[in-house]
């Protein structure tokens, strides 16, 4: 993965818009928390392959930590934190967010075809 430009990333994002796409969305701290400080909590969230079509599409930020969001006909899809971003399989866009250990900590993927297990 290579750190975030978002002109190039809008540019990947933009392709997907009005195309039904699969999205992958991920959150998490895991066991990062609870391990460092046993008054801390695990938060996570996960979601694989949910089948939408949005309008639009925006990845914004400050340079070092970016926002993407994708408008759909009902709300939003949404990531902040992200970081890095690669194309795998000439189709598929992957935006994450790491910490400063380079540990997941935020996952936003699209692609015109399933994720694979």
């Amino acid at each position: 993965m290579k750190p975030i430009k978002i002109n190039e990333v809008q540019e990947k994002l933009d392709r997907f818009v009005n195309k039904k796409v699969y999205v992958h969305v991920e959150t998490t701290n895991g066991a990062y928390a609870s391990h460092f400080n046993d008054k801390a909590y695990n938060v996570g969230a996960y979601v694989r392959n949910a089948n939408v079509t949005f309008s639009q599409a925006k990845i914004v930020g400050d340079g070092k930590v970016f926002r993407a969001g994708l408008k759909m006909e009902m709300g939003w899809i949404y990531a902040e934190g992200l970081t890095d971003w690669t194309i795998e399989d000439e189709a598929k866009l992957l935006l994450a967010g790491h910490d400063r250990e380079g540990r997941l900590m935020v996952a936003l993927q699209i692609s015109e075809t399933p994720f694979h297990y």
